[in-house]
């Protein structure tokens, strides 16, 4: 596939693909034991939510600087600086139950709570891709970087969640199992750390595509001249979505069907194994509808459905049921994700690619780091602990009718 996508650099392409599955199994086997963990290390729910908010918080200062200085200072550099984070917090995470050093950790380094992508790495990843890649073929590879993404992710959850139920059945104590787990999250950001050291300068833009600009380690206009409207016009819209997403990340989901249903570490695994797969498929699948009936109403079409099957989780009268309508929900899901990333390269210029999509994910980062405070108190209440579905879903579909509304008259470039 390689050879067929990206002709002149087929070295690098397999490259990205394997960071961005070693990064997305690192995310799955930390979300699905991290609340837990937290928890497990004396931690109250309102310390947890703020500890997650604080997480995407640090993403987002991190990663507006590095993608919308990716473009001019280097797109590998940057890269190998995000897994280094990556490594940071993991080992911080692993050697301390301080509250403010984890919060040190979580504000300054690279964790994913939801299992899926935060950090300048997609960012900067879809840039580089889409430098070789021909722009009637973006949905198509998008998609297939989502999934082998989703499967990662499923394979992270389900091993995460067997790892630290294997080790509580010899006799491990809980602090300890699910540290495991955050050990292995470090091991991985280092081996992402020696892929992108053999990324070749093939990855970074053309010169003649370069912005013009001042040799800087920060700029102003973030790296963005005429695609500027366009692109915050995204991140609004984008910045609501993930605020709805962040009451149920992955971490909040799993604590939910432990603490309302009981459900064990490896029985949470294998839930969101088989959720994350789905999602993947679903991605998958969005290259066949795009192709027929254009990217956003392929976005907006295949997103409505997925947010009301959200709604009915919490309503179902029984775990198999609860399970069933949340793989339902994953099973369209994500069908939005690689039209949204084909959507926003095309909109910009391709000196802009970076930025642009640094910008868009950066909104989505910040969208979801606030959402956590509520929600931390909302699923420590037996009483309100169904209310972020609701909260999510609802606002989720509102994010649908805005984007449809926003975008139905603009017209891509040829």
């Amino acid at each position: 596939m390689a050879d067929e996508l990206c002709p002149r650099v087929p070295r690098d392409v397999p490259v990205l693909f394997a960071t961005r599955i070693l990064r997305l199994f690192a995310y799955g086997f930390l979300s699905v034991v991290l609340a837990l963990y937290l928890a497990a290390a004396g931690l109250t729910e309102g310390e947890i939510g703020l500890l997650l908010t604080l997480t995407l918080v640090g993403d987002t200062a991190i990663s507006l600087w590095i993608t919308t200085s990716a473009d001019r200072i280097g797109r590998k550099r940057m890269l190998i600086a995000g897994a280094a984070l990556m490594v940071f917090a993991g080992v911080l995470f692993a050697v301390t139950q301080s509250f403010w050093l984890l919060l040190l950790a979580a504000t300054i380094g690279v964790i994913s709570p939801s299992g899926n992508e935060v950090g300048p790495f997609l960012a900067i990843e879809q840039a580089a891709l889409s430098e070789e890649i021909a722009a009637q073929k973006r949905t198509r590879v998008f998609a297939w970087y989502n999934l082998v993404g989703s499967f990662a992710t499923a394979l992270g959850a389900l091993g995460g969640g067997a790892l630290a139920q294997l080790l509580r059945s010899r006799g491990a104590g809980e602090l300890d199992s699910y540290r495991a787990v955050v050990i292995g999250y470090s091991v991985i950001g280092a081996a992402m750390v020696l892929l992108f050291l053999k990324l070749s300068s093939a990855v970074e833009p053309q010169l003649a595509k370069r912005v013009q600009a001042p040799p800087a380690w920060f700029h102003a206009d973030l790296g963005l001249r005429e695609s500027r409207r366009n692109v915050f016009k995204l991140a609004g819209l984008f910045t609501l979505d993930a605020f709805a997403g962040g009451f149920v990340v992955q971490a909040f989901v799993a604590y939910w069907f432990h603490s309302r249903y009981g459900v064990d570490p490896a029985t949470l695994g294998t839930i969101f194994f088989g959720a994350n797969v789905l999602a993947g498929v679903s991605a998958l699948s969005a290259t066949w509808l795009a192709s027929r009936i254009g990217l956003l109403q392929t976005m907006v079409g295949t997103h409505l459905p997925s947010n009301l099957l959200l709604v009915l989780v919490p309503l179902m009268p029984s775990l198999p049921w609860a399970i069933a309508m949340l793989l339902a929900r994953f099973s369209i899901s994500q069908m939005d994700v690689p039209t949204r990333q084909a959507y926003t390269m095309a909109l910009v210029t391709p000196a802009e690619r970076s930025a642009a999509a640094g910008i868009t994910g950066i909104a989505r980062t910040v969208g979801a780091a606030l959402s956590p405070l509520v929600a931390g108190p909302l699923y420590a209440s037996v009483g309100l602990a169904s209310v972020p579905f609701f909260l999510a879903g609802g606002l989720k579909i509102a994010y649908d009718l805005l984007v449809w509304q926003t975008l139905r008259k603009v017209q891509l470039p040829k």
